[in-house]
């Protein structure tokens, strides 16, 4: 009898042993998903800054722009695709789209010293600038969470409790490879 007893405590000794495993490691998955969800949630707001920063950028270029009604269309349709961008591969793309017209009007402002001078523009051109230095941060803190979790999953034994429990890769929010050319504008 006393050997069955030792034999029997041993046993439930290992189920709670891998129990407080099974159950510290989803935690810490369901953790680090959170944590994914949070910085996306703040880059979310951060790119809804940008887009709400536009229409005034727009407005105040529009004045002094008689001409450049295609750049100023480009930006506004860039600007409405972000807005109803659901997933982040759409924001990714509609990210991209923006900073290239935006690029684009900023350029073309170049050619308006009047534009350039314009406190209402500077103040606008001022916040865009420290909004985009936000989303530059909230993306690489984005990244680094999906790096972490990403990390986690793949792990000996976790690997095993996510493939149970159904967590999946997360994707990074990368840059497009073309967002390092130089955008073209033409004044013809």
């Amino acid at each position: 009898m006393k050997k069955t007893s030792i034999v029997l405590i041993g046993i439930i000794a290992i189920f709670l042993v891998i129990g407080g495993i099974l159950a510290s490691s989803y935690n810490n998955m369901v953790s680090k998903k959170e944590t994914i969800e949070n910085t996306l949630s703040d880059l979310d707001v951060m790119l809804q800054r940008r887009a709400d920063l536009i229409p005034n950028l727009v407005s105040t270029v529009k004045g002094y722009m008689n001409h450049e009604s295609e750049i100023i269309n480009q930006v506004t349709e860039a600007r409405k695709n972000l807005v109803n961008a659901n997933t982040v591969s759409e924001k990714l793309d509609a990210n991209e789209e923006l900073t290239h017209s935006l690029q684009a009007l900023m350029v073309v402002v170049e050619n308006y010293p009047e534009l350039k001078s314009s406190s209402n523009f500077i103040q606008l051109s001022d916040e865009l600038a420290g909004t985009e230095n936000r989303i530059s941060v909230a993306r690489r803190d984005y990244n680094m969470a999906v790096n972490q979790y990403n990390t986690t999953i793949k792990k000996f034994p976790n690997m095993i409790f996510a493939s149970l429990f159904g967590f999946e890769k997360e994707n990074y929010y990368e840059a497009e490879a073309s967002s390092t050319k130089v955008p073209s504008v033409s004044f013809e």
